[in-house]
């Protein structure tokens, strides 16, 4: 008797694909114009650049940093425009996309006294969609047909869960930016705090308002720092862990997500500062607040999704709570002192705002999810 053939399913759309395009779309603007400040008008036209004669200092790690920094948009647009735009027509179209959107960036850049357009950067992040959209090519059969990516996809994850993988895809590039706490995203009070300081021209802090000026002991301190760790990861991985199905291997994806998370975290310490500082955020406090989230997620981790989602939210905000009230960490500053930021200020904008907003992104998605849940076949 012959096996019987697996049925064969229409090409479909990916909205994890147009997703993923549009934050990473956001990712570049923001990169390219940080720090958003000074604008005014030169007397220049925004595209004199493309005619400028090129520049006689550049180097090649500019050239690969912009070739590499536009792969994953020309990737993500042939991917996001699958099944309707295919082939060569694809790879045509993610190449003029490249191209617009690296005029417009270097164009806009013309009003940004602290950047500098440039037809080698327009020119590089040109061929670097060009590059990334025939990688999309490559991609397409393993990712968005009938590859076994695309098997496990729908094994493993809930079919909704396209918006859920963007935000926990997120969450390990969100650890590159410095953080006073392991897993501490959402400081905005001190943000805050500096820009009324200098709009108002006299001191603010808005951290010590709330917290009445009460100074926190030493114990306390490392208590708040372990509560922030643990609570940080308890969200981030219960929010992976609401996207999955009961066939889904949940204990080895959720170890994935924090190993994965670690190490970008380790090398952007390494990098960033010295290679002696890649473990710098493993305090004996962070390392509580890790076994307490380890013990946490172990007896969630078969929970119904609906639940996991309402305490992915409620760590979260509890998180976000502690992290904007307590007062900063007098190392921390220090080691910041050692941060030599080079040529890699306008990454680090980019990475900075990711850290800034990814709990919001989290939060989101969470409570939509919630709103919008239906009883759960998969857990019947």
């Amino acid at each position: 008797m012959s096996a019987i053939a697996p049925p064969q399913t229409s090409p479909s759309a990916s909205p994890f694909a147009r997703a993923a395009l549009m934050a990473y779309l956001l990712l570049i603007v923001y990169a390219s114009w940080y720090p958003f400040t000074g604008w005014q008008e030169i007397g220049v036209s925004p595209l004199a650049f493309l005619t400028a004669p090129f520049p006689r200092y550049w180097t090649l790690f500019d050239v690969l940093t912009n070739v590499v920094g536009y792969l994953p948009f020309g990737a993500l647009v042939v991917l996001a425009l699958y099944p309707h735009v295919r082939g060569a027509a694809a790879w045509l179209l993610a190449s003029l996309a490249g191209v617009l959107v690296s005029g417009c960036m270097e164009a806009v850049q013309t009003f940004l006294p602290s950047r500098v357009s440039s037809n080698v950067d327009f020119l590089t992040n040109a061929a670097g969609a060009g590059v990334g959209a025939l990688l999309g090519l490559l991609l397409t059969r393993p990712l968005l047909q009938h590859g076994r990516l695309r098997l496990l996809r729908q094994r493993w994850f809930a079919p909704e869960a396209s918006r859920g993988l963007i935000v926990v895809a997120l969450w390990p590039l969100a650890q590159i930016y410095p953080q006073a706490f392991l897993f501490g995203h959402g400081q905005w009070l001190p943000i805050l705090s500096d820009w009324l300081s200098s709009w108002l021209s006299m001191p603010i802090d808005l951290g010590d308002l709330l917290r009445r000026g009460a100074e926190l002991s030493v114990e306390q301190y490392w208590l708040s720092e372990t509560i922030i760790t643990a609570c940080g990861m308890t969200g981030a991985v219960l929010t992976l862990l609401s996207l999955l199905n009961k066939e889904a291997p949940k204990l080895a994806l959720a170890l994935a997500l924090l190993a994965v998370a670690l190490t970008v975290k380790s090398l952007a310490c390494a990098l960033l500062f010295a290679p002696d500082n890649a473990v710098v955020w493993l305090t004996p406090a962070a390392l509580g607040g890790i076994l307490i989230a380890g013990i946490m997620l172990s007896g969630l981790i078969f929970t119904r999704p609906e639940v996991q989602r309402r305490l992915a939210a409620l760590t979260l905000l509890i998180c976000l709570l502690l992290l904007n009230t307590i007062p900063a960490n007098p190392y921390f500053i220090a080691t910041l002192q050692t941060w030599v930021q080079g040529k890699f200020l306008n990454f680090n904008g980019a990475a900075q705002f990711l850290s800034l907003l990814w709990p919001f992104f989290a939060l989101w998605f969470l409570l939509r999810s919630s709103a919008e849940a239906k009883p759960d076949a998969r857990y019947h």
